[in-house]
């Protein structure tokens, strides 16, 4: 099996009442993107959207061949260790990590390691996969 041609991971918190700037403090990092319900964001092309909801987003480098563990652990080694915290956080909004797989071809494939898969559930975050097949020069994460 071929590894994954790329990928991209991002750790994302959503919910109605969410403040970035809460989040930001509780995790002691700035997002790479966020806005409070009703906020106007602009999106990679430009244009502006009214958030449906409060998010906070903070977004690794994409990494080519995929290296989802490196990514993972990029993003937590930039943040807080307090895993209460992290729980309270995960408890009041949602939280995952987001990842988009970008293959090349058919039969690709990547594994985590039991760190990466125990550092996202002690978290209290979810694991979210988008596969992109074939093609992907058009094809960006919002």
């Amino acid at each position: 099996m071929a590894e994954v041609h790329r990928t991209a991971a991002s750790l994302r918190f959503y919910g109605d009442d969410l403040d970035p700037e809460e989040i930001s403090r509780t995790l002691g990092a700035q997002p790479t993107k966020c806005a409070k319900k009703g906020g106007i964001w602009v999106t990679p092309n430009g244009k502006e959207i009214v958030a449906r909801h409060g998010f906070w987003h903070l977004s690794a480098t994409e990494e080519s061949p995929g290296d989802l563990d490196k990514q993972v652990g990029a993003l937590f080694s930039a943040l807080s260790n307090d895993l209460d915290a992290w729980r309270a956080l995960a408890a009041r909004f949602r939280g995952n990590i987001f990842v988009g797989l970008f293959l090349y071809g058919c039969n690709e494939g990547l594994g985590l390691s039991p760190a990466t898969t125990s550092a996202i559930g002690l978290r209290g975050l979810e694991l979210d996969l988008d596969i992109y097949s074939g093609d992907d020069t058009d094809q960006e994460i919002v």
